[in-house]
């Protein structure tokens, strides 16, 4: 039985006192989810106060991305230890907004994941393809060379420890969402190219949608078979929204 997970990315919003506050309401609010692991991802500078204001609930905490060196003379980078050091359990890494806006490769990516496990995050690591590659149907192919960059580089106990996250960059912030059966058939596809590596291991990996998920569309897009949970950028600001998208389960 694969985990179902929802995520909340909260991206570059929220000052720490408003954080403080989005994380205690969804913590008095996690009672009302049922099967469902909830986790946030505030900015950096929130962490260790976000990590007090979930006290006492299920809600879990990431972090939203970390460095690819392990310590030194790199300003302004956090690295996977600092993040493990504030509670964190999660970190979002290779979201396409990174991918796209800083530059970050399949190679710093490896990087990325690999420090995570060593310091005992589990990365939610994300995939995609952008809507030019999706009208040349060459996003099979995308999302598969990125799989075989990353992904494919791990051992069989470290591929365990990972989340995935599909997200059809051409469905972020633009209002278009895939449909569910688009992402049931990305999604399948995903667990069919693990499979070819991992075996039935693949099976176990919970697969999660980042594609301008809200509790309109979560339902649906949650029954479908291969649909694990979502990774929730806007609607993830609004406690009310994000336990709805959870309670579609």
């Amino acid at each position: 039985m694969r985990t179902k997970i929802v995520v909340g990315n909260w991206k570059m919003n929220t000052t720490v006192k408003e954080g403080i506050q989005l994380a205690k309401a969804v913590a008095a609010a996690s009672s009302n989810v049922n099967g469902v692991k909830l986790i946030v991802a505030p900015p950096f500078t929130h962490l260790t106060l976000v990590k007090e204001a979930l006290k006492g609930s299920n809600v879990e905490l990431s972090a939203q991305n970390c460095a690819n060196k392990e310590s030194g003379a790199y300003t302004g980078e956090v690295a996977a230890k600092m993040v493990a050091s504030t509670g964190a359990t999660y970190v979002i890494l290779g979201h396409s907004e990174r991918r796209e806006y800083y530059g970050e490769t399949s190679e710093i990516l490896l990087n990325k994941v690999k420090l995570a496990l060593a310091n005992s995050l589990k990365p939610i690591f994300c995939i995609g393809e952008r809507l030019e590659e999706r009208e040349s149907s060459r996003h099979f192919e995308v999302v598969k060379a990125q799989l075989e960059e990353v992904a494919y580089q791990l051992d069989k106990t470290d591929f365990e420890k990972i989340v995935l996250a599909y997200e059809p960059v051409w469905a972020i912030g633009t209002g278009k969402t895939a449909t569910p059966e688009q992402a049931q058939e990305m999604h399948a596809y995903i667990r069919k190219v693990l499979a070819e590596k991992f075996g039935s291991k693949a099976e176990n990996t919970s697969i999660l949608y980042g594609g301008s998920a809200k509790p309109s569309n979560a339902k649906e897009l949650f029954s479908k078979a291969d649909v694990d949970g979502g990774l929730i950028g806007g609607a993830s600001l609004i406690a009310d929204d994000f336990i709805a998208i959870a309670q579609s389960f």
